[in-house]
Parts: C-alpha cells; sequence; structure tokens
C-alpha cells in the first residue's frame, strides 16, 4: 500500500531528501531482481494507482518488477489491445544502470499518459496505439549498455551485421520480432498478413526514429509538416508517431525531480562504464 500510496500523493522535502540516497542507490544498481513472466502473479492495481499512471508524474522508481508487468499489463488492456505478459521480461532487459527493463516500463507508461492527455484515440487508428505502445515497450531491448558510437567504432558484432547504419537499433527491432515469433508471444496472431505487414513496418518505423543520430532529420520533416499537419495523411501520421517515440524516449526532464534526478545518475554511470571499456 506504501508504494501505491507514494506513486500518486507528492512526498514532502524532507521525505524526498530521505529518499535521495536510497534512490541514487537504486539507480546505480540498474534493477532491484528478476522476473520471470511465466510465474508472474498478477499485482491488483488500486483506482489510485490507474489514474496515476495516467499522468507523467508518475514515480517508477516505487515499483517492482513484477508490478510494473501489471502496470504494462492494465495500460494495454485500458487502451483495448491484446497482451501477453510473457511477452516482456527482465530478461529481454540486461542489467544496465540505464537502459534497462525500469527505462522500457517509463517510457511506455509516458506514452500511455500522452495518448490519454492528448486524446490520441480519438485521431489514431488502433492499430496506430498499437505500434505507439508495443514500439515504447520494445524499443531498447537486449540493449548492451554501450551506445552506437561505440558500437561502430569498436567494429563490433552489431555495427558489422548492420553495416554501422543504427546497429542498436536495428538490434531491438530484431529480438522483439524475434518474440513475437514464439506462439506464447505473438499479441499479432490475429491479424491478418497484410495487417501484421503494416504493424510490423509501422513497429520497427518507430524504434529506427529513437537513434539520435537522426534527431535532425526527424525534426525538420516534423516542422514541414506541423502547420498544415492532416490526419488523413499516412506521412504525416508517421512522422508525428516518431516524434511521440522521441519524446517519450527522452521524457525525465518532464517528470518530478524527485523521478527524474537519479536518471541522470543511471546515465553517466552507463557513460563511463563505456568510456573506462573503450580507453
Amino acid at each position: 500500500m506504501g508504494a501505491l500510496l507514494s506513486a500518486v500523493h507528492p512526498v514532502t522535502t524532507d521525505h524526498r531528501r530521505t529518499q535521495k540516497t536510497r534512490l541514487r542507490r537504486l539507480a546505480m544498481g540498474g534493477q532491484r531482481g528478476k522476473t520471470d513472466p511465466s510465474h508472474h502473479t498478477p499485482y491488483h492495481l488500486s483506482k489510485e494507482t490507474v489514474e496515476a499512471l495516467r499522468l507523467p508524474a508518475f514515480d517508477a522508481w516505487q515499483w517492482e518488477p513484477n508490478e510494473m508487468l501489471s502496470c504494462l499489463e492494465h495500460m494495454y488492456h485500458d487502451l483495448g489491445l491484446r497482451w501477453l505478459v510473457s511477452c516482456v521480461s527482465m530478461t529481454n532487459y540486461r542489467n544496465n544502470p540505464f537502459h534497462n527493463f525500469r527505462h522500457c516500463f517509463c517510457v511506455t507508461q509516458m506514452m500511455y499518459s500522452m495518448i490519454w492527455l492528448c486524446s490520441l484515440q480519438e485521431k489514431f487508428t488502433q492499430v496506430d496505439i498499437l505500434i505507439l505502445m508495443t514500439a515504447a515497450v520494445c524499443h531498447d531491448l537486449d540493449h548492451p549498455g554501450f551506445n552506437n558510437t561505440y558500437q561502430i567504432n569498436a567494429r563490433t558484432e552489431l555495427a558489422v551485421r548492420y553495416n554501422d547504419i543504427s546497429p542498436l537499433e536495428n538490434h531491438h527491432c530484431a529480438v522483439a520480432f524475434q518474440i513475437f515469433s514464439q506462439p506464447d508471444c505473438n499479441i499479432f496472431s490475429n491479424f491478418d498478413p497484410e495487417a501484421f505487414k503494416q504493424i510490423r513496418q509501422g513497429t520497427i518505423t518507430l524504434i529506427l526514429a529513437t537513434d539520435m543520430a537522426r534527431h535532425g532529420e526527424i525534426l525538420d520533416s516534423f516542422k514541414q509538416k506541423v502547420d498544415n499537419f492532416d490526419y488523413t495523411d499516412e506521412e504525416h501520421i508517421t512522422c508525428l508517431k516518431m516524434v511521440l517515440i522521441k519524446c517519450c524516449d527522452i521524457s525525465n526532464e518532464v517528470r518530478p525531480m524527485e523521478v527524474a534526478e537519479p536518471w541522470v545518475d543511471c546515465l553517466l554511470e552507463e557513460y563511463f562504464m563505456q568510456v573506462r571499456v573503450y580507453s
């Protein structure tokens, strides 16, 4: 119950100070534990938690992995989407300081929040909503904790395989659809082949858009469209979806300070870990 309350009620300044060391230590440790989706015990979400999940201020630090899985399941069902808990596991995300399962959850929760706050279900098709949420869940699958610059300079297996073109993002896409190809993880089994092709291409497009090397290109494209944006134009919709996932991927900055600050430590720890290896 304490976790539920702290997720929806602002903490006092004094309480924040007592939490700071604990949160930083938790941040540096990446994950608090591992969870096996085959033994996932559904976690009952209170009314307050359900409401809080729709807000950008949601505090993911208060939640254990199994609880986050239940939150993900709720978000999918709340949007009218099919969800199989076996699709996402701590084993699909490495124990990195930053690019870990908790980051996956935060990005997906922010996407869910934006869908509700911006009434996107009134503008997008249900397939578009499925693509947005699934791309958010899968956007950093099996991230090794070393960025694209490192991959390319070190001539890693991923860089060689993907010819130095967004090696990480291409890998995340490949891992995602390897998972979805398993019968007990195929959330797209009810779609016909043409619809699945659309979902697959849409999901890949969004995950590839999270490569910051493409930031200027995507932003320039969106700026050209925004003044005369047309929700009936598929190119406009795709561009907006790319901007949405980019916003969610770097959304820690818009969360409350006590939620955002530990992620700075996570990012720095992962960066310096990479520097130590590279040097």
